[in-house]
């Protein structure tokens, strides 16, 4: 018995699904790409931050026209600006982390730049900045100056500030000149001056002087001082010697009568050997060094009294000696005129 083969579908097979015929279609010979497993997801990128500037100057005016650099932790440079006309900076697309902010130019000839400082970035935040650039100082020259010749003088110190606050402090050098520079802390602003050391030989300088600076400014001060009164010196140098030398006095007072015990004779400017040595008051050796010719010889005490008291006992003396010699003439008997002389 022949048997039929059953007729071939190209696109469909014969089965048996709860007894009824279906048709389902055939597999490709072809080979496809795998699917991606669920397990494999891609990390999601964190929110990027950003950084706004606002720049001004310390009156609070807005400044534009001031550059900056942005630089991240491993320091490439990750972005830079400048100020526009409401003097605003955004950085934008920051990954989160600490970066790097400097200052390149203020953009205005008044103006310092600030020193960098480091920013935090924070993922979908943005970090607020307000910069303030100070004021450039002003450059000071002081001079100290001798009030009537014009003559520069060093070693001369003075201080300058504002209100109560000292801000500066300059010492002239060998050529009477110094140099600083003076925070200014608006477009024009007034200062005092005052002394505090005068140079050498000099009277310190007691007034107080202002003057008005702006910032970058050249600005002189000058300062004037007089020289110290003198006491002159005196014509002719003082000597230790007595300008006249003082005579010696006699051993005999004057006016002395006649008759009388005989006097010592009177002192020369040079005395004798023998007169030259004279006990002392307090019983030392009478031998001591003779006394220079043409001064006194030094006992240790005055001798005035001594000498006057010797004078009186022998004044007294010679009194004595006359009374009693007239006494004697008084008592002798007169010659007879009537006796005999045979």
């Amino acid at each position: 018995m022949r048997i039929t083969p059953a007729r071939r579908l190209p696109v469909a097979v014969a089965a048996a699904v709860t007894g009824t015929l279906t048709w389902a279609p055939t597999a490709t010979a072809q080979p496809t790409e795998p699917t991606p497993s669920a397990a494999v997801t891609d990390t999601p990128q964190p929110d990027a931050g950003s950084i706004g500037i606002v720049k001004k100057d310390p009156a609070g005016d807005i400044l534009k026209g001031a550059a900056f650099l942005l630089f991240d932790a491993t320091g490439q440079e990750a972005g830079s600006g400048t100020t526009d006309a409401q003097g605003q900076l955004t950085f934008t697309g920051l990954a989160p982390g600490v970066y790097r902010l400097k200052e390149t130019t203020s953009g205005s000839p008044l103006h310092d730049v600030v020193a960098d400082q480091d920013v935090i970035v924070t993922p979908g935040a943005t970090a607020r900045l307000t910069i303030v650039d100070p004021f450039k100082p002003a450059q000071v020259l002081l001079k100290t100056k001798d009030n009537k010749t014009g003559k520069l003088l060093p070693g001369s110190t003075v201080n300058i500030g504002s209100g109560e606050k000292t801000l500066l402090t300059l010492t002239t050098g060998p050529k009477g000149t110094a140099t600083g520079e003076l925070a200014v802390p608006s477009r024009k602003a007034e200062f005092w001056v005052k002394q505090v050391k005068a140079p050498k030989g000099y009277e310190l300088s007691k007034p107080v002087k202002t003057f008005t600076a702006g910032p970058g400014a050249p600005i002189t001060v000058t300062v004037t001082n007089t020289k110290t009164a003198t006491t002159p010196k005196p014509t002719e140098k003082p000597t230790d010697q007595p300008t006249a030398t003082p005579s010696m006095p006699t051993d005999s007072p004057a006016g002395s009568t006649s008759g009388g015990s005989a006097s010592n004779p009177p002192a020369t400017g040079t005395p004798d050997t023998d007169s030259s040595v004279i006990s002392s008051a307090d019983g030392t050796d009478p031998t001591s060094p003779k006394t220079p010719g043409g001064s006194l010889a030094h006992t240790g005490a005055d001798a005035t009294p001594w000498i006057l008291g010797g004078a009186g006992l022998m004044l007294v003396g010679g009194i004595g000696a006359i009374a009693a010699a007239r006494r004697r003439t008084g008592s002798e008997p007169e010659p007879d005129e009537n006796a005999d002389t045979n």
